[in-house]
Order: structure tokens, then C-alpha cells, then sequence
């Protein structure tokens, strides 16, 4: 069933919302909005992407109606270096919502998944295009199936909940509260706020031990800097910082 989208519109009168009922991408469509210099907290949302993009260059599975597939322009008073720590407040914004909608228990898998029992339910993409973050937000809401194959094992929010269907417009409108009150306190708190409330969120940020996809090898995790990146201390003794890819569980 589509998004009751005027209703969203209704409850959340400060915010631009441009929605589609299928679109090749919801992020395409926002970077169409900031060559019109659109104001912070523009969103894109559709029923159904064709073409949705994921991290790496992966795809994300938007089928119709099932999910919330959805971008945001977010123009924050920051340096560019502080993309990784605005992925950060994207995730805990997106676990906040799922659990205020949902009785889910959500984890964060820096940089940018959502998990729930180690099954990857949401998922997060932010580029920095001039004066603005993109940032694409996919949740599996409704899914019953998924491809096989996938990189990570996938999950909805139906599927833990025992097969009860959840509703899509409880989880956009609690997402755009979250959004807006977690950058909120990245300006008015720091990034230190930010930085122990994503520690607090995730299994994988202190004392787990992961593969960095990068290349392979392995380490157990030992924080997030002061930049939002994550800290390895691998094997070898030494302390990584990841600055790119993420990391997998290992043995």
C-alpha cells in the first residue's frame, strides 16, 4: 500500500518532502535539489527505486510499497571533515526510530549498518555535495523474501516481528524526529555527545573482533576517534584507522 504521504506532509510542516510512487533513486533526485539550493531537511521519498543505491557502489532492493527509501539534505554548520561523524548521528537517528515504531533492538555496524540479531534491516549512504550531505536512508520493512547472496544477511521488520505488518508511516514520521533531534544535538552538544552515544548503541565499537573489508585482515575494534572514524587494534599490535569500507565480524 502506498505511503499516506500527505498526512506525513500534515505532521511535519517544516519540511520540504518531495515524494515519488517509483523513481530510479531517491538520492539522484536530491542532488537535483541542491543545484536549486534547496533548505535543510529537503526530503525525497518513494514507494519503490529501481536503481537504489547502496554503499560501494552496491544496489539497494526497493521493492514496492515493502520499505522506506528515502534521502535528506542536510546543510549543518560543520567542516567537510565531519562527514563521518554525520553518518554516525544518521545511524542512531535510524535505530531510534525502528525502535520507537517497532518492539526491534537495534545495533550499529560502523560506518553506516543497521542490524537487528546480527541481520542487517537499514542501511545508510552520504555523499558531500557542495555545501550539503546527502544522505540515503533504505529500512526493510515489510520484505517476507530477499535475494540470495547478499553480502550481509538481510532482515525486515516484519520478519522479527513474527511476521506482523508494521507500518511504514509510523517509521517515516518517527525518522524525521530522530533526524532532526540528533543533528540538533551534534550542533548544540558537540560531537563527543555523539561519539558516546553511538559507543553506547554498538556492539562492534569497543572489544569486537572484525575483518576490515579493505583488506582483509583482522583485529579486535577500539573506538571511534574524534573524527568518527573506527580504531582496530590488529594483530599485529598496531591500531588502524578505517577510513574507508567497514568492517565484518571474524573469527
Amino acid at each position: 500500500m502506498p505511503l499516506d504521504i500527505e498526512n506525513t506532509r500534515r505532521l511535519c510542516p517544516e519540511h520540504d518532502l518531495h515524494y515519488f510512487a517509483s523513481i530510479d533513486s531517491t538520492m539522484n533526485e536530491a542532488a537535483k535539489l541542491v543545484a536549486r539550493k534547496a533548505p535543510h531537511g529537503t526530503l525525497v521519498v518513494a514507494d519503490e527505486q529501481t536503481a537504489g543505491m547502496g554503499r560501494l557502489g552496491r544496489s539497494w532492493q526497493s521493492s514496492r510499497d515493502l520499505g522506506i527509501y528515502c534521502s535528506v539534505l542536510l546543510r549543518l554548520p560543520l567542516p567537510a571533515e565531519s562527514l563521518p561523524l554525520i553518518t554516525l548521528v544518521l545511524g542512531l537517528a535510524t535505530a531510534e526510530a525502528i525502535e520507537k515504531s517497532t518492539t526491534a533492538v537495534c545495533d550499529l555496524r560502523w560506518p553506516n549498518d543497521i542490524l537487528i540479531n546480527e541481520r542487517k534491516v537499514a542501511g545508510i549512504l552520504a555523499h558531500l555535495v557542495e555545501d550539503y550531505v546527502i544522505a540515503g536512508i533504505g529500512i526493510n520493512v515489510n520484505q517476507t523474501s530477499f535475494p540470495a547472496g547478499l553480502r550481509t544477511p538481510p532482515t525486515s521488520l516484519r520478519i522479527e516481528s513474527g511476521g506482523a505488518t508494521q507500518s511504514r508511516e509510523s517509521i517515516l514520521l518517527n525518522l524525521i524526529h530522530s533526524l532532526d533531534a540528533f543533528c540538533a544535538m551534534l550542533i548544540t552538544e558537540g560531537p563527543e555527545w555523539i561519539l558516546r552515544a553511538f559507543i553506547s548503541a554498538s556492539s562492534y565499537a569497543i572489544d569486537r573482533r572484525v575483518l576490515i573489508e579493505e583488506d582483509g585482515r583482522k583485529g579486535v575494534t577500539a573506538g571511534i576517534d574524534e573524527n568518527g572514524f573506527l580504531l582496530v587494534r590488529l594483530d599485529s599490535g598496531s591500531i588502524e584507522k578505517i577510513a574507508a569500507g567497514g568492517v565484518r565480524p571474524a573469527s
